[in-house]
């Protein structure tokens, strides 16, 4: 961003981080919101539990000025207030299946509360380590962008010629451990990228919103076909699930949820709390479950995102039925009239229907196919083998009935919206094998709407009958198959 004047005055008139250091509350309204939602790591509050704390904070400051009419109005005006879109400073929403109203900090807000917090003098600052992860943090780049062979196996030999030589010198009792300034350092640091990583959550959830809105007024400014409209607003889906921070948001989700890794930030945090250097600086007491409130903050943005994308199925549900409502309307008018054209007819002939009789075209009736080039057929005479041959291997053909496996899935999607390939032939097994499977992906193609999800695999089985006979067990691997409705 281009911090020349233009930006910076717009910036200062619209950016809500901005006006709120601009206000003449800005100490009370961010220290609050600081203790109630940044410090605890609360992601929402209702209403009348906010209203209670800030009623109790307006009380305590009061009592400070010694002056019993500062900030007049009552608790509920000022979060009304600071909800506004003139302010922006909190997000007041509502849960589906209540009528309370539910307040949650934006990220402009959780922005100007960190700038506040790093505005105080620290008693130590540490560079070494930040350098060390800026320089560790490049060669990552470069090792992982190196396309040659050769260069990557070197860098490889070069990194365990080096352990090793640790490692002798460890087993030597050439032992080097980090001094406190080092562990101060370090500590430090992490605990600084532990709090910036909560506050990302409320913007990777803001963005996400965001996105949700700008789909909604798509819809409702949409003037083409529904399977336009579905086409594009499953594209715009994908496009947040598959870009950089949808990535980045999903590796870190799936990095956190291992219990491997929760027990291993458990042991690591109490080893490194309890060194006497770390204990000295009395950390906050919640760092030693720091990972437990990212796993929560990341439980609340993936429950956002679900909540949304079942708000926008309602949504789709609603105009499908405002539609459907418009073609029953139109139907209405057209039988008023024929009602009205009953009662009055008009005289001579308005309207001519063809006669109703039935087409019928006998299959003998076709003409035969007539090739372009007529074949030159070689005069040879055709005589007649010793060998037998039994003609009960014309009898034998595999045929597959298209009929009968579509109306098993007709019958599957009577009682419920989708139902996956491998529940399908768990529910009626394969009869002829390989080929009754490649039928069903055929009739999927070409009579259902297909789901293909290539991130999950299904095992399908059936028993085949080998050469000599017996029955054998098969096996198919394959992406997970969504018939729906």
């Amino acid at each position: 961003m281009s911090l020349d004047f233009d930006t910076l005055d717009a910036l200062r008139t619209h950016n809500p981080a901005w006006r709120l250091l601009r206000s003449d509350h800005a100490p009370l309204i961010a220290s609050f919101l600081h203790r109630v939602f940044v410090a605890p790591n609360v992601r929402v509050m209702a209403a009348a539990d906010l209203a209670e704390a800030l009623e109790d904070s307006l009380y305590a400051v009061r009592q400070q000025l010694d002056t019993p009419t500062a900030f007049p109005k009552s608790a509920i005006d000022y979060l009304n207030d600071w909800a506004t879109p003139d302010k922006g400073w909190l997000r007041k929403f509502y849960k589906t299946g209540t009528d309370e109203a539910q307040f949650d900090l934006t990220p402009a807000t959780e922005k100007a509360i960190s700038w506040l917090q790093q505005l105080s003098e620290r008693q130590f600052v540490g560079t070494e380590s930040r350098l060390l992860t800026l320089f560790d943090l490049l060669k990552k780049m470069h090792e992982g962008s190196e396309t040659d062979p050769v260069k990557r196996t070197a860098e490889l030999l070069k990194k365990r010629a080096e352990i090793d030589a640790e490692i002798a010198r460890i087993q030597a009792g050439d032992v080097s451990v980090l001094d406190d300034t080092a562990l101060k350092d370090r500590f430090q640091q992490f605990t600084q990228g532990a709090r910036e990583l909560l506050a990302d959550f409320r913007e990777v959830e803001h963005n996400f919103r965001q996105l949700d809105r700008n789909v909604r007024m798509r819809i409702a400014r949409w003037e083409g076909s529904k399977g336009a409209l579905l086409e594009d607003i499953m594209g715009e889906r994908d496009a947040i699930a598959d870009s950089d921070q949808g990535k980045s948001f999903r590796a870190f989700w799936d990095f956190l949820l291992s219990s491997r890794r929760q027990e291993e930030l458990t042991e690591l945090l109490d080893r490194i709390l309890h060194l006497p250097a770390i204990a000295a600086l009395q950390p906050d007491t919640r760092t030693r479950r720091i990972h437990y409130d990212w796993m929560e903050a990341g439980e609340h943005t993936q429950r956002t995102v679900a909540a949304l994308s079942h708000q926008l199925r309602r949504f789709l549900d609603d105009q499908a039925w405002l539609e459907n409502r418009r073609i029953m309307d139109i139907l209405r008018g057209i039988e008023s009239k024929a009602l009205d054209v009953q009662a009055n007819p008009p005289s001579g002939i308005f309207m001519e229907i063809p006669d109703a009789r039935a087409h019928i075209e006998l299959v003998m009736e076709r003409p035969l196919f007539t090739p372009v080039l007529k074949p030159v057929i070689a005069s040879l005479t055709v005589q007649e083998g010793d060998d037998p041959v039994d003609p009960a291997a014309l009898f034998e053909q595999v045929v597959v009935d298209k009929a009968r496996l579509t109306r098993l899935i007709r019958q599957a999607l009577q009682d419920q919206n989708q139902i996956t390939l491998k529940e399908l032939i768990t529910r009626q097994p394969l009869q002829h094998g390989l080929a009754e499977l490649v039928t069903y992906l055929q009739l999927g193609s070409d009579l259902f709407s297909v789901a293909i999800d290539e991130h999950s695999t299904e095992l399908v089985r059936w028993q085949a009958a080998d050469v000599d006979g017996h029955l054998t067990s098969r096996t198919a691997r394959m992406p997970r198959i969504v018939f729906m409705r």
